[in-house]
């Protein structure tokens, strides 16, 4: 990565009261984790997230007979959802479940409108807010680039039908979507229209990747040459012209940090990954640009992987249950502004610099500055009529963070000011 040489200074104007149509989501509220059934582990990733997004398997609770009649809590499998979902509810977290039917074949379906809705209402009269109260939401299907359009519409209203008669409180998100026309991974936002009664939540799949297939090289989320923002913003754009009343939520997004070299042969010679230091950093400041892009919510792909050499097998946060550099730095990112909400951007622009400022969610009189530069160095002059109570740089390991140093000018007044870099240095300020 290229530096810049230039440092800037950011002269910044007192604080004004957050204006906004209605307010940010506390980043508690906003950071989601990608994670999947009895492999997570509740205790190992508390630091990191409250909200956790579930790949739930559909053939585990049916097997492969779509009108096979559901027992829940016990899957056919005999998992146990209850112990499942109940040791995440205990352990404070709030869940919502993806439906897996993506890899099965809709041909397979015995009456798929009829086993659909049952499923469905199943589903909600156990999980539901109004019963067990163990999921806040559920998405009808994945990626499930594998039903044609028609018959994926046919299931998703049946489905949606059920899971409103079962527990109109469940939430409902669509399947990964896309604007334009549907493609293998998600489906586009045409096809349900129409059936806007049936959901809440438009939900999106992006990946700041610089390019797909055979690299699937990524890059920093600000990269003004990829197009990661602006298909999130096109998206955003379309729900407040369309559907005004769902919200937006990414529930993938996220970089591979392997420390094996691509494979000499087949699909994945030709993969790149990106280092441990980006993932930490990368995913820290794709969390913080996001929260300022309008999203009500935003999962990272993935808790936990196996270091395999391939896409989405090195995205994991724990390695083998071990936690990466990026583990650290989005526990910190969580611990810092769990209890704010973005407020607005002091300074924004890949040239010149990010400064975000976040409120308290009770208290006006505290904030936390984040500010970080791509490339090169930012300068952040601190705000008259506010005293500074620490400032810290984006850990990658365990322990105390490093403490980022304040320059002390003297000229007639004294100014405070603070540089950072690619690792956002976090600054809490009182009135």
């Amino acid at each position: 990565m290229k530096s810049l040489p230039l440092a800037l200074a950011v002269l910044c104007l007192p604080f004004a009261g957050y204006a906004a149509d209605k307010p940010r989501p506390l980043m508690r509220d906003f950071m989601g984790l990608c994670v999947h059934t009895v492999t997570f582990k509740p205790e190992l990733y508390r630091p990191i997230a409250s909200r956790v997004r579930d790949y739930h398997p559909f053939d585990w609770d049916v097997g492969q007979e779509t009108d096979h009649p559901t027992t829940f809590p016990m899957a056919r499998n005999k998992v146990d959802w209850n112990q499942v979902y109940g040791s995440w509810k205990k352990a404070g977290y709030r869940a919502e479940a993806s439906i897996m039917f993506d890899n099965f074949d809709a041909k397979k379906w015995v009456d798929l409108p009829r086993d659909a809705r049952a499923y469905g209402q199943a589903f909600a009269s156990y999980f539901g807010p109004s019963h067990e109260n163990l999921l806040e939401a559920v998405e009808i299907g994945n990626e499930p680039g594998k039903y044609d359009d028609a018959t994926y519409r046919a299931l998703f209203e049946a489905m949606a039908i059920g899971i409103r008669l079962g527990d109109p409180h469940l939430r409902i998100a669509t399947c990964a979507a896309n604007l334009g026309k549907s493609g293998r991974y998600s489906k586009s936002v045409d096809v349900l229209q129409g059936l806007e009664s049936h959901y809440d939540i438009v939900n999106i799949h992006v990946y700041p990747e610089v390019k797909g297939w055979p690299t699937w090289a990524r890059s920093y989320p600000e990269d003004p040459k990829i197009e990661f923002l602006r298909d999130i913003g096109h998206v955003l754009k379309w729900r407040d012209e369309h559907a005004a009343d769902k919200e937006v939520w990414l529930t993938e997004f996220g970089y591979d940090a392997s420390t094996k070299p691509a494979p000499p042969t087949g699909d994945f010679a030709k993969w790149v990954g990106s280092t441990e230091t980006e993932q930490a950093l990368w995913t820290v400041r794709a969390f913080l640009v996001l929260a300022a892009t309008g999203l009500d919510r935003a999962y990272l792909f993935y808790f936990n992987d196996n270091d395999e050499p391939h896409v989405h097998g090195s995205s994991g946060l724990t390695r083998n249950y071990e936690p990466k550099p990026a583990f650290h730095a989005v526990a910190h990112l969580q611990k810092s502004l769990g209890d704010y909400r973005f407020s607005k951007a002091q300074k924004e622009s890949v040239e010149g610099g990010y400064v975000y400022e976040f409120e308290h969610e009770k208290d006006p009189n505290k904030r936390v500055w984040v500010a970080w530069k791509p490339q090169g160095e930012v300068s952040v002059t601190l705000p008259g009529g506010w005293r500074m109570v620490k400032a810290e740089y984006t850990p990658l390991q365990a322990g105390e963070p490093r403490q980022a140093g304040v320059t002390h000018f003297l000229g007639g007044y004294v100014r405070d000011l603070i540089r950072a870099n690619e690792a956002p240095v976090f600054i809490w300020l009182e009135r």
